[in-house]
């Protein structure tokens, strides 16, 4: 239990002084809302009837993917993984911790999307917020699980900043959140469904629960579990 609290201390005190978490989880997401929110529905008023969603998908995919792996990196390549040895805290642990908290602030972050949006641009609400925030507590747990896997097997920051940004993007564009993606090329269209925003995205914006799109992200989420395990037990070697 010592080991447990002193782990959690020590998050704590890295959350607070994680201007990267600030900026990815809230400052960059609410922006992109503000500017992309009036844009979508002034120059196609049909994106109302999905902007929450579309707004969630980016959000989560540049909170998680952005703001976690740097977070990673802090502990498992620096000496907070000999502090963590040091007091007995085991070094799952820290995967562990980053990722609750990182949970609760993109958690946070799309309610606040979710007020704001029929507020601001008059965004229909979805028709099942049950099933909507179901799959936004899947979609997140997916993300998270994607960037830590990025935050683990990278040990440098920079190159972690260059890995997340190449896997971002396309999860973006690819999405269909910025344009349909019956649009897209196949290719592309194939392509676009190895990320987890172009599932989250169809998962969210469906009214009744279809367990085809559920499917995919409940694959990923156990292949980037089990490639974690593979990881954290390098790193402890």
């Amino acid at each position: 239990m010592g080991a447990f609290l002193y782990g959690v201390s020590l998050q704590w005190k890295l959350d607070i002084r994680s201007k990267t978490l600030l900026i990815t989880c809230y400052i960059v997401p609410l922006l992109f809302f503000a500017v992309m929110g009036g844009i979508f529905t002034s120059v196609m008023p049909e994106a109302r009837y999905t902007l929450i969603q579309s707004m969630t998908v980016f959000g989560v995919t540049m909170g998680a993917l952005i703001g976690l792996p740097p977070s990673l990196v802090e502990i498992y390549s620096s000496d907070i993984k000999k502090v963590y040895k040091a007091n007995g805290v085991p070094l799952y642990l820290g995967l562990v911790l980053t990722n609750i908290s990182a949970y609760i602030h993109l958690f946070i972050m799309s309610i606040i999307l979710y007020i704001a949006a029929p507020l601001a641009f008059n965004a229909e609400i979805p028709k099942n917020p049950v099933l909507y925030f179901a799959s936004l507590a899947i979609f997140i747990a997916v993300s998270l699980s994607i960037a830590s896997i990025i935050g683990l097997a990278v040990k440098d920051q920079a190159k972690t900043s260059m890995v997340s940004i190449i896997i971002f993007l396309p999860s973006i564009m690819l999405s269909g959140i910025m344009f349909p993606i019956e649009l897209l090329p196949k290719a592309f269209e194939m392509v676009g469904k190895i990320f987890p925003a172009s599932w989250g995205y169809k998962v969210m914006a469906d009214s009744t629960f279809r367990f085809e799109n559920l499917l995919p992200l409940m694959a990923i989420l156990a292949l980037a579990i089990f490639v974690c395990i593979i990881l954290l037990r390098k790193i402890d070697k």
